[in-house]
């Protein structure tokens, strides 16, 4: 299989993350919940995740809260930011993720800047929206469905300077573009660990800019006789058990990105979208892209987009199409009614990868694939 999905997951795992995880499995118990050999295992596990992700966040330990992907991050990062009524600005480009809690606590959204690859206009309408006053901002780092590359770090100046608190989505950042919660200033950063971070599923890490309202309340290891959650972090903000194995494969997954390299990881990518995207156009696809461009690429085909990654699949590569669950990047971009057949690069990106998928989609004929799926 060419696996092209990475903006999904990253596939397959380096082998150091499946291995890291079972020795987890065989040698840690409960981390915090007792002082024998399995359990002190089971913390220093989980605080040797917490230091290789503050040396590439730029944070301190124990401002990262273990969570079960980046969703959950956000929904804890929004509750805290956003009460109902909240006037909140967002960009053009949010994930489900982002909108729907939104949604959900009856917030007043704003979208400020829907304009694909053109920072200066998402700046522009960014500042606009934030000078007629908001209660919060939530955006993400790059576009799931287009790869475009926000300009986070000006948008986060913006926010400071009208003293609006912030969180960032970085579901398709972390592990491939710079990340700083210092930098930023941000109030929270989300991120997922099975993506950009090499981690296994259901891994993920809100770094805290500031102490978060608990989400759900429970037990932690720490001041048992108090009712209330600890207010230090990260406890207070992780009740339960952790995924110990999946965060001792995360530490594995974050370790390889640090050797491999964030930038040659950038470069690595974008090289391939490039290519890809000129492959793509040169077949007369209607291809969305940019200067400020990840390792993602979205097209509209001439037949319909889930009908050609279905044959896609069946001729061994790996794509996503659709709304991504991202209706919103989709109407900004003008692809709500159509959607579009995504190509996303990973770790692995290589020449060879358009290479098959060109040869593939010279032959597969796909004007007429309605006719016969």
């Amino acid at each position: 299989m060419i696996y092209l999905d990475h903006g999904a997951t990253s596939f397959p795992k380096p082998p150091a993350v499946s291995k890291a995880m079972l020795r987890a499995l065989e040698t840690c118990a409960n981390p915090g919940r007792g002082g024998h050999r399995a359990a002190l295992q089971a913390m220093e596990t989980v605080y040797r995740c917490r230091e290789q992700a503050s040396a590439l966040f730029d944070c301190k330990p124990e401002q990262e809260v273990f969570t079960s992907n980046c969703t959950h991050g956000l929904n804890i990062a929004i509750r805290t930011l956003v009460k109902p009524g909240s006037r909140v600005v967002i960009s053009g480009f949010e994930h489900n993720a982002v909108t729907r809690p939104l949604h959900l606590l009856g917030a007043r959204v704003t979208v400020a800047g829907r304009k694909l690859f053109d920072p200066t206009d998402t700046l522009a309408e960014f500042e606009k929206a934030l000078s007629k006053g908001a209660d919060a901002a939530v955006f993400t780092h790059v576009s799931n469905v287009f790869g475009y590359i926000l300009p986070v770090e000006e948008m986060a100046k913006l926010c400071r300077r009208y003293g609006v608190p912030f969180a960032v989505d970085a579901a398709q950042s972390a592990g491939m573009l710079p990340v700083s919660l210092e930098k930023w200033g941000a109030d929270f950063i989300a991120m997922p660990g099975h993506k950009g971070l090499l981690g296994p599923q259901g891994t993920g890490i809100l770094l805290c800019g500031r102490s978060p309202d608990p989400l759900i309340a429970g037990g932690t290891g720490s001041v048992s006789l108090q009712q209330a959650m600890p207010s230090e972090l990260p406890d207070r903000a992780e009740a339960g058990t952790l995924n110990v194995p999946g965060i001792a494969g995360l530490c594995a997954g974050i370790q390889c990105v640090r050797r491999m390299g964030i930038g040659n990881l950038l470069s690595r990518e974008q090289r391939a979208a490039r290519e890809c995207v000129r492959m793509l156009e040169r077949k007369g696809f209607r291809v969305f892209a940019g200067e400020d461009q990840s390792g993602t690429v979205s097209f509209v085909p001439t037949c319909d987009c889930e009908a050609m990654a279905q044959r896609l699949a069946q001729k061994g590569i790996a794509v996503r199409a659709g709304l991504h669950c991202a209706p919103l990047a989709h109407e900004s971009a003008g692809t709500v009614e159509t959607g579009t057949v995504r190509v996303s690069f990973g770790h692995d990106a290589g020449s060879f990868q358009i290479t098959l998928l060109e040869q593939v989609l010279r032959e597969g004929k796909f004007e007429q694939i309605e006719n016969y799926l």
